[in-house]
């Protein structure tokens, strides 16, 4: 989660909003990829931090050798898309959108610092992620080092308060 949240640090000086994402591969050590919102830097409505950090992970694993026969094990075919057994941790919980590319990506697990109650899409007011209607279904951890990214919040959107 802290390298998460040295990513959105780095969002505001774009006039991003202060979300940073990292995706783990399945030992859970490796950084395969991390982002930022960029949105506004970009032009482009889907830059979340979430979505980049997904798109980049998948790249770097294009083509990549996967050993071993646990989760997911075994060789990766080129071209695989698949985030089997890979974390995704970001600061906020991911809206719908990305909920969607979570669901998706086939990502085995998602952690989240602080809740987003007017647009989160894993438990606070929808659950995208766990949706028992979707195929696949990553476990979802909630609230690891939820201050610090509530506050990165807070101060980009409420400057004048500190």
């Amino acid at each position: 989660m802290r390298l998460a949240l040295e990513e959105a640090a780095h969002a505001p000086l774009t006039g991003d909003v202060p979300v940073g994402a990292v995706v783990l591969a399945p030992d859970g050590a490796t950084v395969l990829a991390r982002a930022r919102n960029e949105r506004e830097a970009t032009g482009d409505p889907t830059a979340h931090a979430e979505v980049l950090a997904i798109r980049r992970a998948a790249e770097s694993l294009r083509g990549a050798p996967r050993s071993g026969s646990g989760k997911g094990g075994g060789g990766r075919r080129e071209g695989e898309w698949r985030l089997t057994g890979c974390t995704l941790v970001v600061t906020l919980e991911p809206c719908t959108m990305c909920a969607g590319a979570i669901v998706l990506s086939r990502l085995d697990r998602v952690v989240y610092g602080a809740a987003d109650e007017k647009a989160g899409a894993a438990g606070s007011l929808w659950d995208v992620i766990r949706d028992r209607r979707l195929n696949h279904r990553p476990e979802v951890v909630a609230d690891v080092l939820p201050a610090p990214a509530a506050d990165l919040l807070t101060r980009f959107f409420r400057p004048n308060d500190f």
